[in-house]
């Protein structure tokens, strides 16, 4: 779609050689800049009588002084990882907060506690604190701080506290905007046009993520298919003495065959099917991140059409009035800066995983 190529910038002149490609865009000088790493592994079941449930350690290494020592290591399990994700939303309402896995999976939640599926959630919660933790603003957060550095008694005694000024603020900006009719007037033409890019970008990324799932189901089907193909002609051989070798080298090709749809599989369900949906996933953030910068616009252009409406109050609304200007401007400049480092991260994550799959390919048919 041109209109999708030009919004997002991918440059017309590609390398040739898939591997050259993804190499061109690795940031190689990053890992040298950071002084917080983070490991989510070690997931271990828990059943008591109420619920089962399964943990995570996170171990966190860093050099930043405002942390009491070196390493922490801490347990938590998936409704920790909402929580902070929840405190990161409300503190920083038009920053992009990176997306957690579903609590369950499509299939039932039966399926939640097997090997793979824990397996895919551990790598999305370590995904999900590193993304964190690489972000200018994010990182420096108290509550991320503290989900890293506080033993499970703490945090959950932390848990219980009220909300914030900041929380109080953003439920009072909804409550406000929620009675402006007719949408936002004043949006900026950069705005509306970061929405029009999400539309289009969502829907795209929906149809690519139905897509995948499609082919994936296609190769598992292929696969077992074959799977059942090789033995018989293994048996056949037995009963045909003329063509047994034949036979024999048929049955051997189709287990070559059979071993390299596997290992494909695997390209597909661990590198693109996971990146195509943590997108469809931020999405959703995304368009979330533009209405609640609209409310806060929302708020300031209800405070302009009292203002000339009310000569009375004139005073204390003007001084709402700059209050208010600031804050949407506060507000336009978060979401910008985000949106940039977003569209430079999702380009560079889809690069690497097409290419990857195209290499994967290329493998196979050669094979």
């Amino acid at each position: 779609d041109a209109s999708l190529a030009e919004a997002n910038s991918f440059s017309p002149s590609m390398p040739t050689s898939p591997s050259s490609m993804i190499n061109q865009y690795k940031f190689e000088e990053e890992p040298e800049l950071r002084d917080l790493f983070i490991t989510v592994d070690d997931p271990e079941s828990h059943i008591t009588a109420i619920e089962t449930f399964i943990t995570y350690r996170v171990v966190t290494k860093t050099s930043r002084s405002e942390f009491d020592s070196s390493e922490y290591e801490v347990r938590r399990r998936y409704q920790d990882f909402l929580w902070l994700k929840s405190k990161l939303e409300e503190a920083h309402p038009t920053l992009i907060i990176p997306p957690l896995p579903e609590k369950f999976i499509m299939k039932g939640m039966v399926e939640r506690f097997n090997d793979e599926f824990i397996e895919t959630r551990r790598k999305a919660l370590h995904k999900f604190l590193n993304r964190i933790a690489d972000h200018p603003t994010l990182t420096f957060n108290e509550d991320f701080k503290i989900f890293l550095t506080a033993q499970a008694w703490e945090l959950s005694s932390h848990k219980k506290q009220g909300p914030g000024l900041l929380s109080r603020m953003g439920q009072t900006v909804r409550a406000v905007a929620s009675s402006v009719r007719g949408g936002v007037k004043n949006r900026p033409e950069m705005f509306t046009e970061m929405n029009d890019y999400m539309e289009t970008f969502s829907q795209k990324i929906n149809v690519l993520d139905k897509i995948a799932h499609r082919i994936y189901k296609e190769e598992r089907e292929y696969f077992n298919e074959m799977k059942e193909y090789g033995p018989i002609h293994t048996l056949w051989s037995a009963s045909e003495e003329d063509i047994a070798d034949s036979l024999k080298g048929v049955a051997s090709c189709i287990d070559k065959c059979c071993k390299a749809t596997e290992k494909r599989m695997a390209g597909l369900s661990e590198n693109l099917l996971p990146i195509i949906h943590e997108y469809v996933l931020y999405s959703e953030i995304l368009m979330g991140v533009l209405k609640r910068r609209d409310l806060i616009q929302g708020e300031l252009d209800s405070k302009v059409d009292a203002l000339a409406s009310k000569r009375a109050e004139k005073d204390a609304i003007t001084e709402e009035i700059g209050k208010l200007e600031d804050k949407v401007e506060c507000a336009n400049n978060a979401l910008k800066a985000d949106w940039e480092r977003w569209k430079q991260n999702m380009q560079y994550d889809m690069r690497s995983a097409f290419t990857n799959v195209a290499e994967n390919n290329l493998h196979y048919y050669e094979e």
